[in-house]
C-alpha cells in the first residue's frame, strides 16, 4: 500500500476527481460533506468543544483545511511518506507522522476523536479488527472513534470505486460490518449515519439527507462508537 499511494501523491486529487466526474460534482463537495458530518458528531457525541483529533490514513491532507476552528490539536498519519510531504507543505500547523500500517505512533488515550476516512477498504480484511483496536487504543476514555467508508450498496459508489485507479484492490465493507468490528473491539454506543445521497449543496437538500441518514442509501457512511 505504501508504494501504491507514493505513486499518486502528486496527482491524488486529479485521480479522485476523474473517478467521480460522472456525478458533475467537484472533489471539494465530498470533502465539505465529510467535514460537516464530523462537525455534527463532535457537537452530538463529544463534551469538548474543540477535540484533539487524529486522522488515520490522512493521505495528502485534503480534508484538513476544512477542520480549522472545529478541532484543537490535529495530527495525521499515513504509510506514504510522499503523501505526507505534500500534506506538510499545505498544512504546516498539522502534526504529520509516518507509520508502519499497523501500530500508531502515539500513546494510549492521546486523542478525543480518531478518524479513518476511506481507509479501511484498502486494508486486508483479516487486519480490520486489529486496525479498529488500534484506533480505540489511542482514543481517550469517552472519546469517539469514527470510520467513514464507501457504501457498497450504492451503485454510483461502486461505479466511482471501479473508475478509481488506486481502488483496484479495494474490499468494500458495509456499515453493518464496521459496527460489528467496533462492538467486537470494545466500543460502546455505536451508531451509523449514511450521507452523500443527494448531489446538491443546499440547505433543503442537506436537511432531507439528514432525515434519511438511517437508511442504507447514501454514497458513504460514518460508523462511530465511544471508547
Amino acid at each position: 500500500m505504501t508504494e501504491l499511494f507514493d505513486g499518486y501523491h502528486d496527482n491524488y486529487r486529479d485521480v479522485v476527481q476523474s473517478s467521480i466526474d460522472f456525478s458533475g460534482l467537484p472533489h471539494d463537495f465530498f470533502m465539505r460533506a465529510k467535514a460537516d458530518l464530523l462537525s455534527d458528531l463532535i457537537a452530538q457525541r463529544l463534551g469538548t468543544e474543540r477535540p484533539d483529533m487524529l486522522d488515520v490514513g490522512c493521505g495528502v491532507g485534503s480534508l484538513h483545511p476544512l477542520l480549522h476552528g472545529m478541532v484543537g490539536r490535529l495530527s495525521g498519519i499515513d504509510v506514504s511518506s510522499a503523501s505526507l510531504a505534500q500534506a506538510r507543505a499545505h498544512n504546516r500547523e498539522v502534526d504529520y507522522r509516518e507509520f508502519d500500517g499497523r501500530t500508531f505512533p502515539f500513546a494510549d488515550g492521546s486523542f478525543d476523536l480518531v478518524t479513518a476516512i476511506c481507509v479501511m477498504h484498502h486494508i486486508v480484511p483479516a487486519e480490520w479488527a486489529q486496525f479498529v483496536a488500534e484506533m480505540r487504543r489511542v482514543t481517550r476514555p469517552g472519546g469517539l472513534v469514527c470510520v467513514i467508508e464507501h457504501n457498497p450498496y450504492n451503485p454510483l459508489t461502486r461505479l466511482a470505486v471501479a473508475r478509481c485507479e488506486f481502488d483496484r484492490d479495494a474490499v468494500l465493507l458495509g456499515a453493518g460490518t464496521t459496527r460489528k468490528l467496533m462492538a467486537a473491539g470494545g466500543l460502546r454506543e455505536i451508531g451509523a449515519r449514511h450521507f452523500l445521497l443527494l448531489p446538491w449543496d443546499s440547505k433543503p437538500a442537506r436537511r432531507l439527507e439528514g432525515a434519511l441518514s438511517s437508511m442504507w442509501l447514501g454514497g458513504q457512511y460514518a460508523a462511530f462508537g465511544t471508547a
